[in-house]
């Protein structure tokens, strides 16, 4: 289970959000909704331990994420607006690096199985530079499928994304809630899946 009790986050001068609190089981999700510079990144990077809340605490499992650590971290996949692929990179090279760095053994096979299945297939070498916005995301969004999580942290992971892959993504979604995943996730689009909860800054 995923806690927030009266997380506040500070930046400058401005409280862009506190008193913050949800619980997600596993099978759950949370909207995260808001107007742009509401704190909804900002709330996904706290979540995702990758910032210290100005006030309040963060529980997985009932025990505080800042003593977890990497315990903690090694269970969660966090994916940002801004994808972090390198242009010089093919996919398929963003794809085995990602895996490296998370310590998730890939072959060059699952890897590319992991593209295909995203629309991938046949640009699986290009340099990432190449590629247009939409495929670019789907080369980010690849990660999800080989990278087992319990708990996906997405911020905004619609963007660019044609009807096609809209749906593959959110029956990717709803597969991981199936089999007792969490999610947090920012999107302007209606989410129409199970057990879904809205959290508005």
């Amino acid at each position: 289970m995923l806690t927030a009790h009266d997380l506040a986050c500070v930046r400058g001068d401005r409280t862009l959000f506190s008193g913050i609190e949800f619980s997600l089981a596993p099978g759950e999700w949370l909207h995260v909704q808001g107007e742009n510079g509401a704190g909804k990144t900002s709330l996904l990077r706290i979540l995702a331990s990758l910032s210290p809340p100005a006030a309040g605490e963060i529980r997985w499992h009932g025990r505080s994420i800042r003593e977890l650590g990497a315990d903690y971290r090694a269970q969660l996949i966090f994916l940002g607006h801004h994808g972090a692929v390198k242009e010089e990179f093919s996919p398929l090279e963003n794809l085995l690096f990602a895996a490296h760095l998370d310590e998730v053994p890939l072959c060059r096979q699952e890897a590319q199985a992991a593209l295909a299945a995203f629309g991938l297939r046949g640009r699986e070498d290009l340099p990432v530079r190449f590629l247009s916005a939409g495929q670019k995301r789907r080369a980010l969004l690849a990660r999800l499928a080989v990278r087992r999580a319990c708990l996906w942290i997405l911020d905004e992971p619609f963007t660019a994304l044609d009807v096609k892959a809209v749906a593959m993504l959110s029956a990717l979604i709803e597969r991981h809630l199936a089999q007792g995943g969490i999610v947090v996730l920012t999107s302007h689009q209606s989410m129409p899946l199970p057990k879904g909860k809205a959290l508005s800054l």
